[in-house]
């Protein structure tokens, strides 16, 4: 089968949108397909020089007539750019606002009848799709797509109910790198970190935004910490970083939650860990979760959007009902407490991973919808 040019439009940024884009070219580039990421700058997780992957970035210049720089019209530029320069046989955009809708635009001004694969990650939809002015913005990105996927059924539902768009969504989840998120041995770093080794440790990894109610999960943990030695390890930055630093040393946990900031270390963070929570209103699918469960640690999470297709509750971790944060304290107590049944838990999450969400077999679903944009089946 003929190896594919593959247009890849998507945020180089930490956020999972960027993740899941960047691994998966990685792995189509593994595969012998030539994969062209067309972004504002280098995707975080795409090395300077790997075989069958380029890299075109998107500038943007400032003229006087513009109150902003208009980053879609760039952006649509530099895609009929690389489809004509580079012979492009599809398209594959993550997010339908702005993406597809620049993907649209660059397809014309190239004259292609290149194919276009949108895939929804879930703000483009929960949070743009409930606003009247951009509700029919979003539905013109699905249905220019020649296929549009979510990352999670709930996510396929929502798009459904909320933009009504004309053409087929597929649900694909979401994966991450099993090479790097696995049982790690972590060194001296519980030590290092000021934790004695009979502490519990349970950990969060976001971006700190309101959405995901840090708040809520450092309620739970002083609940938790009133009857178990633990540590909390809240990791990451973002705008609510400084609040939740000073609720913490409102609530007398200062010596009990430690902030580390953005790191590069998960898989050894999540090798001290006993559990994750993941408390948030809004999760289309939680790819924390899964980078969790590959290194064998269980959830607490929230009973919304995508999270219960991740987290079989009372198997590799537990579901609460958003705001719950006495049930999420006792059920974190109970995995704590009870190391039979944390070794249950923690064996169904690494076979939550490797059953359900194998790289291998997502991608490769992937690779068979590429070839039928591309017209060869």
């Amino acid at each position: 089968m003929k190896k594919l040019k593959v247009g890849i439009i998507c945020y180089p940024t930490v956020g999972g949108s960027g993740v899941v884009a960047t691994e998966l070219g990685l792995k189509m580039a593994e595969r012998g397909h030539e994969m062209h990421f067309i972004t504002s700058s280098r995707p975080f997780r795409v090395p300077d020089v790997q075989p069958n992957i380029y890299f075109h970035e998107v500038k943007i210049d400032g003229y006087a007539v513009f109150k902003y720089p208009p980053y879609d019209i760039a952006l649509a530029n530099r895609i009929a750019r690389v489809i004509e320069e580079e012979g492009l046989d599809l398209l594959h955009v993550h997010y339908a606002v702005p993406h597809a809708i620049s993907a649209a635009l660059g397809k014309d001004m190239a004259n292609s009848d290149i194919g276009v694969i949108t895939t929804l990650h879930g703000t483009d939809v929960t949070i743009l799709g409930h606003d009247p002015a951009l509700k029919n913005t979003v539905r013109y990105g699905i249905d220019k797509s020649d296929m549009t996927t979510a990352v999670s059924e709930s996510l396929r539902q929502d798009t459904l109910s909320l933009i009504e768009p004309q053409n087929e969504i597929k649900t694909i989840y979401n994966f991450i790198d099993e090479e790097k998120y696995r049982p790690v041995n972590p060194g001296s770093l519980k030590t290092d970190m000021g934790i004695r080794e009979d502490e519990k440790v349970i950990i969060h990894i976001s971006n700190f935004r309101s959405v995901k109610r840090i708040g809520d999960i450092i309620d739970s943990f002083k609940l938790i910490r009133k009857e178990v030695d633990a540590k909390l390890v809240l990791v990451g930055t973002g705008p609510e970083k400084l609040e939740m630093m000073e609720k913490a040393r409102k609530e007398g946990l200062v010596k009990d939650i430690i902030f580390t900031g953005k790191r590069d270390d998960l898989p050894e963070l999540l090798a001290i860990s006993d559990v994750m929570f993941l408390l948030s209103e809004k999760e289309a699918f939680g790819l924390v979760l899964l980078e969790g469960f590959a290194c064998g640690v269980p959830a607490i999470a929230t009973n919304i959007g995508g999270i219960p297709e991740v987290v079989e509750d009372g198997t590799n971790g537990f579901l609460v009902e958003l705001g719950d944060v006495e049930a999420a304290a006792m059920k974190a107590k109970m995995l704590l407490e009870d190391p039979f049944m944390h070794g249950n838990f923690r064996e169904s999450a690494l076979r939550t991973v490797r059953d359900k969400f194998n790289s291998a077999t997502i991608v490769l679903e992937y690779e068979k919808l590429y070839y039928r944009v591309a017209g060869l089946k």
